[in-house]
C-alpha cells in the first residue's frame, strides 16, 4: 500500500488498516518438519521448523527465523532489536537467490502477507529459490515498540481548518516522540536506510552471496534504496505499484488525472465535476450526523469537506473500493451523508485520541520529501480535488522531527543496470503510471508491464502476472508488456 502514515486512531488509517487486514505474522512452531532441507544458520542464530498455515487454512511446512539488529546503526550504544521472517524452501530445480518480500504501507507485515490472498503466489515463486516473507523492522513479528496514543483529539462537533488540523496532528507527533524516548525507543532507527541496512544483515544471516527483492508499494521504495546502497548484493528486483525515493507525497495534479481515468473507465466521465460539487457544497455548509458506534453510542459527527477527502484518499487504490466511493459521492450529491458517516462510524472511533506506530512514522518523515516537490505540491494542492490529504498527515509533518530526514542524496533515484521487473496497474490509485515512470527512469535493465485495469494491488489481479513473473526470475528476456485483465 502507500506511504500513508500509520495513524491508527484517524477513521483514514483504519480504514487502510482494515483494507489491509491485520498484521499479526505469528506462526506456530511444528513437530512435522523433519524431513524439510537442513535451515541454513549464520553466527550462531538458528531457524526453528513450522507449520505455517494460510488464513484460508492451507499448510505448508516452512522455517522460522529471526537474527538481531541495531535499532539505530548511528548510535554506538543502540539497543538491540530483532528482525523475524519465515523462509519457504526452494522446490524447483533451479536454486536462485533467496526471494524476499518487502510489504507495503510502510507499516505492513510480510509474514501477514503470506497467510492472505498472495498465499499462492508465494508458493509458485519457491521454484526459483527459498521465498523469504520479511517482517521489516518494526512490524508485524519484528515490532517491540508500543503504540503511541497521544492526548490529543480532533473536535468531533466542531469546525476546524486544515492548518489547525495539521497542528493537532503536530502536537501529537511531538508527544509521541517524547514518549517513545522515555520507553527507550529510538525513533531515528526507524528509516529506510536503516531497514537497508537490515537486508544485507539478512543477506549474510542467510548465507548467501546474494538476495532477489520482491516489494509492493513502500516496499518498492525500500527496493529502490537498496538498488542504490547495495547493489552489489542483489541479483533480481520484482516492484510493482512503485514509490520512488522521492515519491513519499504524491502530485495532487495526478490524482485529478486518475479520476478522469477512473470516470472514464466506469462510465462516470462527469465523475471530477460530481465530486468538486460535493466537496464545494460540503466547504459551505458542513453536515452534522449521528453516528453509530459498534458500542451503541450515538456519536454526534461534524462531516466536513476533508472528511469526503480522506474518504477518496483511503478507497482510490483500487477499482472495486473507487467504484464504492463514487457511489458515496452520488449519495452526497442526493443530500444523503448517512453512508459516508456509516464508513467512518465502522472503522474507527472519531472520539479516540491521535496516535502513532513508531515505525510508519519514522520511515514516511525520514523519506520525506524534497523542497522543489514540497513547492509544487503546495501549489497544486490549492485547486485539486484532494489538496494534501492523499498522504495525510504527509506533507502536513515536514515541518516536525526534522532530525529524521534523510537529506537530498537519500532521494535520488537509483541509477543501476539490476534485472528489474516492473509491474504497474493502469487505475491505481496510489502509485500513479506516470510516476512509475519516472520512479524508475534510472533503471537501464527494467521490463515495465502495464496491467490493464488494475489498481494499486495488483499481484493477484490475473494468473498472467504470476506468469511474467515466473518468466522473468527464470531469466527469460522476451516478456510481455501488457496484461488485460478479464471483463
Amino acid at each position: 500500500m502507500s506511504n500513508l502514515l500509520k495513524v491508527s486512531m484517524s477513521y483514514v488509517a483504519a480504514i487502510v488498516l482494515a483494507t489491509a487486514c491485520a498484521v499479526d505474522g505469528s506462526v506456530a512452531p511444528s513437530a512435522k518438519s523433519a524431513a524439510l532441507s537442513p535451515a541454513p544458520q549464520f553466527d550462531s542464530h538458528t531457524e526453528q521448523p513450522v507449520t505455517f498455515v494460510s488464513n484460508a487454512g492451507d499448510e505448508v511446512e516452512a522455517f522460522q527465523g529471526e537474527f538481531m539488529v541495531p535499532e539505530n546503526r548511528g548510535d554506538a550504544d543502540s539497543r538491540s532489536i530483532p528482525v523475524r521472517y519465515v523462509r519457504f524452501p526452494a522446490t524447483g530445480e533451479i536454486k536462485g537467490a533467496p526471494i524476499v518480500y518487502l510489504a507495503g504501507g510502510p507499516g505492513g507485515s510480510g509474514i501477514a502477507t503470506a497467510k492472505r490472498g498472495r498465499f499462492p503466489l508465494f508458493m509458485a515463486m519457491r521454484q526459483f529459490g527459498d521465498v523469504i516473507a520479511l517482517d521489516q523492522r518494526g512490524t508485524g513479528a519484528s515490532n517491540d515498540t508500543p503504540e503511541c496514543i497521544s492526548s490529543v483529539s480532533v473536535p468531533t462537533t466542531e469546525a476546524i481548518s486544515d492548518s489547525a488540523l495539521a497542528g493537532l496532528y503536530g502536537q501529537a507527533a511531538k508527544e509521541c516522540t517524547e514518549y517513545w524516548e522515555e520507553s527507550g525507543v529510538d525513533l531515528a532507527g526507524y528509516t529506510t536506510r536503516q531497514s537497508v541496512a537490515d537486508l544485507s544483515d539478512l543477506r549474510q544471516h542467510l548465507g548467501a552471496d546474494k538476495i532477489s527483492l520482491w516489494g509492493i508499494s513502500y516496499g518498492s521504495h525500500l527496493a529502490l534504496a537498496a538498488m542504490n546502497e547495495m547493489p552489489s548484493e542483489i541479483d533480481r528486483v520484482i516492484i510493482a505499484s512503485v514509490e520512488g525515493l522521492d515519491q513519499t507525497v504524491k502530485l495532487p495534479s495526478r490524482t485529478d488525472h486518475y479520476f478522469a481515468r477512473l470516470g472514464d473507465a466506469i462510465g462516470a466521465p462527469n465523475l471530477p465535476e460530481l465530486i468538486g460539487s460535493v466537496h464545494a457544497s460540503l466547504e459551505k455548509n458542513p453536515q452534522l450526523l449521528t453516528l453509530r458506534m459498534a458500542d451503541g453510542a450515538e456519536v454526534p459527527y461534524l462531516f466536513q469537506k476533508r472528511d469526503m477527502q480522506r474518504l477518496a484518499s483511503a478507497m482510490i487504490a483500487d477499482p472495486g473500493s473507487a467504484r464504492r466511493l463514487v457511489d458515496l459521492y452520488q449519495a452526497a450529491a442526493a443530500g444523503i451523508f448517512e453512508p459516508a458517516g456509516g464508513i467512518i462510524a465502522r472503522f474507527a472511533d472519531p472520539r479516540a485520541p491521535i496516535s502513532f506506530r513508531a515505525m510508519p512514522l519514522g520511515m514516511d518523515r525520514a523519506s520525506g520529501i524534497s523542497d522543489a516537490r514540497l513547492a509544487q505540491v503546495q501549489s497544486e494542492a490549492q485547486t485539486s480535488l484532494l489538496g494534501e490529504y492523499l498522504n495525510f498527515p504527509m506533507p502536513q509533518l515536514v515541518g516536525e522531527l526534522t532530525a529524521l530526514d534523510l537529506g537530498p542524496s537519500f532521494r535520488q533515484g537509483p541509477i543501476s543496470d539490476i534485472p528489474t521487473l516492473v509491474l504497474t496497474g493502469t487505475l491505481d490509485g496510489r502509485t500513479y503510471p506516470d510516476g512509475q515512470a519516472e520512479a524508475i527512469a534510472g533503471l537501464t535493465n527494467a521490463h515495465q508491464v502495464s496491467v490493464v485495469g488494475a489498481g494499486h494491488n495488483v499481484f493477484m489481479t490475473s494468473p498472467e502476472v504470476e506468469v511474467v513473473m515466473s518468466a522473468f526470475l527464470s531469466g527469460r528476456t522476451e516478456l510481455a508488456s501488457e496484461i488485460l485483465l478479464d471483463d
